[in-house]
């Protein structure tokens, strides 16, 4: 049994679906990421029962990239997800998480809680995102123009 969340600083994440959009290996209102891991972690976390999956190398050259799926709940206990620009901190709820999936990332720092499962006689170790810090590639204007009150009326 994993009772240990795990903390990665400086997170490679992928396959973003924060807004729980339905997709060919997604069903409708199921939200979820992957992280990337480096093959020991992998395999250590695989011995624990993590459920770690492996990439296909695009070529010869390159080995099989280990990642893990993460499940991002709002249901039983909802995650803390946090974004970062330069304006600030903006903690991020259910209705608001799901812009990360085409966000320019700079920095993801998470932590992933356990939940361990057993079906008839198979266990494992299910990932849900227990804490999120996201910090954005805000472009070059983003602080210019930062000043300037929001436009009330439509201009066209």
């Amino acid at each position: 049994m994993v009772n240990q969340d795990i903390s990665i600083a400086n997170a490679k994440i992928g396959f973003r679906n924060f807004s729980g959009k339905e997709g060919k290996f997604n069903p409708a209102g199921k939200r979820n990421f992957c992280v990337f891991l480096d093959k020991d972690v992998a395999e250590r976390l695989a011995a624990d029962g993590w459920n770690i999956r492996w990439l296909r190398p695009r070529n010869e050259d390159e080995e099989s990239q280990a990642y893990m799926q993460v499940e991002v709940s709002f249901k039983n206990i909802p995650p803390t997800v946090v974004q970062i620009t330069h304006r600030g901190k903006t903690r991020l709820d259910e209705d608001t998480v799901g812009g990360l999936d085409w966000a320019e990332l700079a920095n993801v720092d998470l932590i992933i809680r356990p939940y361990n499962w057993q079906v008839n006689a198979s266990t494992g170790v299910k990932a849900y995102l227990k804490a999120m810090y996201v910090t954005l590639n805000e472009d070059e204007f983003a602080e210019k123009y930062d000043a300037l009150p929001e436009a009330v009326a439509d201009p066209f």
